[in-house]
Order: C-alpha cells, then structure tokens, then sequence
C-alpha cells in the first residue's frame, strides 16, 4: 500500500471557479497560471508524477505548492510572499561620501572609474566590500557620470561680437538672388580608420557587430560650401589644409557661381580664411580679382554656429561619418552619395534665429538710451 500525501488538495467549488477562470482568461503571470493548473490537476487526485509531467515543472515543485495550499491558503499558494528588501549597501552617508569623491579629482589617474571608486569606499572604511556596479548605479540615481569630460569655449560677447553676428544674420534675411548668392563656408579634419578584423552583418536576432580595436588610417580635411536658399552643398576632400587649399576652394567655388556678379562667402575666422592666402598662392591679379569677387562675411570669434555650414557638418558627421572608412577613395565615395541625395532633395536649413530674437536674449550687451 503506498504512502498517502501529507498534504492533500481539495478545491472548494468557489475555489475552483476562480482557478479555472485564470486560466482560461490568461491575463495573469505564466508563473500564477501554471500554479493553477497545478491546483486544479491535483484536486483531481493525479499524482505528482503525473501533475508534473502535464504542468511542466518537477515533482518538488508540486509538492511545494500542495503544502502552501494546505497550510496558507489559495493566495498563498499562487503568490510569492513579498521577500524583506536588502538594505541599501552605501546608506545616505556613504552616498554623500562617494559624491564627494566623484566631485574630486582623483589622485594619479585622469578620470574616476567605478572600480577606482569602490577601492576608494574600501580604504575610506566606509564599506567593508562594494562592487563597481553598485557604485555604478548609486551614481546613475544622482546624474554624475566621472568618466565624461565636456569642454567649452566661452564667446567674449561685446561690441565686436554684436556687429559681426548682425552682419551674419543680415546676410541670412537676404532673398534669393542669383546674381549674389549666399555661400556658407567651413573646413573640418577627419580621422580615417580601419577595420582590423571584419566586420560581422546582422542576422536575426542579433545586430552589426564590429570589433572594438581599430586601424588609423591618417587624416583628411573637408571643405563644405553649402548654399541655404537653395539647398545644395559641395563637400570636398583634400589630404592637407592650409592657405594653397583655401585659395584652391575659392578658385573652385568662382567657376560654380561664374554667372554670379558677387558671391557673398560666410565664413569663419581662421587664420588662413583670409584674401591673404590668395595672394601667397596665386599671382597678384588672380588674387585681387578672386578678393573682389567675394563679398567676405565673417562670424564672430568662438561662434561658429552661427554659420550654417556648422549644420551640415553636423548632419554628415550623424548620417554618414560614424562608419569606419580607411581611404581617401572610400572617404570620396560615400560623401558623393550622400551629397548628390540631399541635392537632389534640396535640403535647406531651418534658420530661425533672427537680429530680433539676438537682441532679445542679448540684450544687455546693446547700449539703451533711458
């Protein structure tokens, strides 16, 4: 005769009416489901053996849940009891403590890492042992992040700095006109890399994977001469930057707009963004008439977004740079497709600061009569 359950399963007919309810209707977790079914096989008096095998879980587990039914009831049986929460590993003390490292420069290292700071806590005594992921998150709560640096370049705005952004955003209020056509100028270097091992393509399930250690490849320079009210922009490539280059850009940009009587250039000040590198590259009388012929627009010291240009480099950098291209050639084609799409829309750029709205949120850098 074999050994009868200590614990034996009998469903009031209110109990079992909600049991079936739950798992017809599917609206609960997979795990309250399957303590359902369990609840409901074993009412009928199957053994464990074969509850489990029906159910998908072993034979201790149907034992378990027959013993929770009995002892605690149908609530208990279906639901975990809420477990006691962990104390907090660093408390609001230690907390302060590792915030005020963070905001300290840490001695013999460049940045903070989350490992740096956990050996810190511990030789500080504040904890006997800490992870990096708890630091990790304990710093994620407070909205510092050590390990990024930013810099900045503050604009002295003053009388030279007001006349010159006007000059700019008059330029900008222009109509369109053939006859003198808006340029907006600007030259960015660019690292060109390698792959050093190949790059695997997505599949289902997972995405493009590349290898995280890479190949310099040398540098490149781009000019871009975009032209807002039209949207059309030239992106060139040249493998060195200097005064011959700019003068090269400018002889290039002279035959584009040939019907043009003057071409308004919006640049910035570089030094070599100047008519005096025509005249160190070309003969005086190309360089003299190449220096007429453009009307020069120059925004003001450490203000470069207030020339457009700056917006298209922004978009090339986003849509196209972030792959890895080791090449001049590479470098080449994928501007040229990237260009020759946006020309074909004639993407303009969406310049909303106007002189009004400079003086409003400069306005106490304007002199007022009272």
């Amino acid at each position: 005769m074999g050994r009868q359950k200590q614990f034996v399963v009998a469903l009031s007919p209110h109990e079992r009416q909600e049991l079936t309810d739950m798992t017809r209707k599917g609206v609960h977790s997979a795990r309250v489901m399957t303590r359902a079914r369990l609840l409901l096989l074993s009412n009928q008096g199957l053994k464990d053996r074969n509850v489990a095998e029906r159910v998908g879980v072993s034979t201790v587990t149907v034992a378990s849940i027959r013993r929770k039914f009995v002892q605690g009831g149908l609530q208990a049986a279906l639901y975990e009891r809420a477990r006691p929460k962990q104390p907090p590993k660093l408390d609001a003390h230690g907390t302060a403590i590792l915030i005020a490292e963070v905001c300290s420069a840490p001695v013999g290292r460049e940045t903070w890492t989350m490992q740096l700071l956990a050996d810190r806590l511990v030789t500080l005594g504040v904890v006997d042992s800490i992870s990096d992921e708890t630091v990790r998150r304990t710093l994620k709560k407070t909205f510092l992040k050590p390990w990024q640096v930013e810099s900045w370049c503050v604009a002295q705005v003053g009388a030279d700095f007001v006349w010159r952004m006007e000059a700019v955003l008059d330029t900008y209020a222009l109509p369109y006109d053939a006859r003198r056509p808006v340029i907006c100028f600007d030259e960015k270097s660019y690292q060109m890399l390698d792959h050093v091992r190949d790059p695997l393509p997505p599949v289902p399930g997972y995405p493009a994977r590349v290898d995280h250690e890479y190949k310099r490849c040398g540098t490149v320079n781009f000019f871009v001469a975009f032209e807002p009210l039209m949207g059309q922009r030239t992106v060139t490539v040249t493998e060195r930057r200097g005064n011959a280059e700019f003068a090269a850009q400018l002889q290039a940009l002279d035959m584009r707009y040939a019907a043009a009587d003057r071409i308004v250039l919006v640049l910035d000040q570089l030094s070599t963004h100047s008519p005096a590198a025509l005249y160190q590259h070309l003969p005086a009388e190309e360089a003299r008439r190449l220096s007429r012929r453009f009307e020069w627009v120059y925004t003001p010291k450490h203000a470069s977004w207030l020339n457009m240009a700056e917006l298209e480099w922004s978009v090339l950098q986003r849509q196209c740079l972030g792959q890895r291209l080791a090449s001049v050639d590479a470098v080449e084609a994928e501007l040229l497709a990237w260009e020759t799409d946006r020309n074909a829309r004639s993407v303009r750029a969406n310049w909303q600061f106007s002189i009004s709205a400079a003086r409003d949120k400069l306005k106490r850098h304007y002199h007022c009569d009272e």
